[in-house]
């Protein structure tokens, strides 16, 4: 695999934060190889406080002893760095680009935020309001969807790109949300594109191996959930 030789890369990361997943997810469809680093964010290491003395947050991938901090930057990175490894996640051309940098920050800005406060919020008022957020943005993922694969399986087209890794680090969150909840964030009914998008890339090879454990990821939020009701 690439990455091995003069190029060592080291990703600093938490193993429930999607954040992480989205790096991870980008580091296998890129077939690169690397040392994880597991963090304890209520004990951060020097190596992780040396390493992004602005946010002190995962992840941090570290190339060759420089790191690079937060997870679209660093998906961004890998690509531009590694263009003959693996799948290209970016879009060739510069307006495709600029339209999957848009939706990717649509995800982070909106439905990331709102999806986890519907799942972990204090007050059924509070997740009830963040649901429909949710929801919100799910109507206008599912239109990028359409407007992004031209008619093909993924964002990316015919192979997995750079969107499809961005909303794919939510999968292991969504898949525990409705192990709990009962509740599909995408399903047939509103989000019939991003339903059957969400099963083809989650039977991915390179999805696989870089998806959270879900039974471990379901019990955390079950603790998690409980653990803040009683706050």
């Amino acid at each position: 695999m690439a990455g091995e030789g003069d190029d060592q890369l080291k990703l600093l990361g938490l193993w429930v934060s999607p954040y992480t997943h989205r790096v991870k997810l980008a580091l296998s469809f890129k077939g690169l190889s690397y040392e994880y680093v597991e963090e304890d964010l209520s004990n951060k290491s020097e190596l992780l406080l040396s390493t992004n003395p602005v946010h002190k947050k995962v992840p941090v991938l570290i190339h060759n002893g420089k790191p690079i901090c937060e997870s679209q930057v660093i998906v961004q990175y890998l690509d531009e760095e590694f263009p003959n490894s693996g799948v290209s996640l970016l879009p060739s051309d510069s307006y495709d680009r600029a339209i999957a940098r848009f939706w990717a920050a649509y995800i982070n800005d909106k439905l990331m935020p709102s999806w986890l406060q519907s799942s972990m919020g204090k007050t059924e008022e509070e997740r009830a309001e963040a649901l429909k957020q949710t929801l919100e943005a799910v109507a206008n993922l599912e239109t990028a969807f359409k407007e992004c694969s031209k008619g093909k399986p993924f964002f990316g087209g015919d192979t997995v790109g750079y969107l499809d890794v961005s909303l794919g680090a939510m999968i292991g969150w969504m898949r525990a949300g409705e192990a709990l909840h009962g509740r599909r964030t995408f399903d047939a009914t509103r989000s019939p594109l991003l339903n059957a998008w969400m099963e083809r890339f989650a039977a991915l090879d390179a999805a696989k191996a870089a998806m959270p454990d879900n039974n471990k990821l379901v019990e955390f939020v079950r603790v998690r959930r409980a653990a803040a009701a009683n706050n």
